[in-house]
């Protein structure tokens, strides 16, 4: 069994407008420091093995369902449960 962690985020070219509201927000608690605020996603997959290699099925759900590939991108982390 492995324990994989998925993160999805905007691509830096993107405009990510949650973020923004969040960081006008702290701004307004008069936290000034903050220069930039992105939001994202989080997974937590259990995958259990097969033949297929773990990250070729990691890719290809993220590459189709978790993360809009046009303006998001993803990175993964595995751990393999003992």
């Amino acid at each position: 069994m492995y324990d994989v962690k998925v993160y999805v985020t905007y691509k830096d070219s993107v405009l990510d407008p949650q973020g923004e509201a969040v960081k006008g927000a702290v701004h307004r608690l008069g936290v000034r420091e903050i220069e930039e605020i992105r939001i994202g996603k989080y997974f937590e997959i259990k995958v259990r093995k097969t033949n297929r290699p773990i990250e070729i099925v990691i890719e290809e759900i993220c590459d189709k369902l978790l993360a809009n590939v046009n303006m998001e991108t993803y990175r993964y982390e595995i751990r393999e449960e003992v």
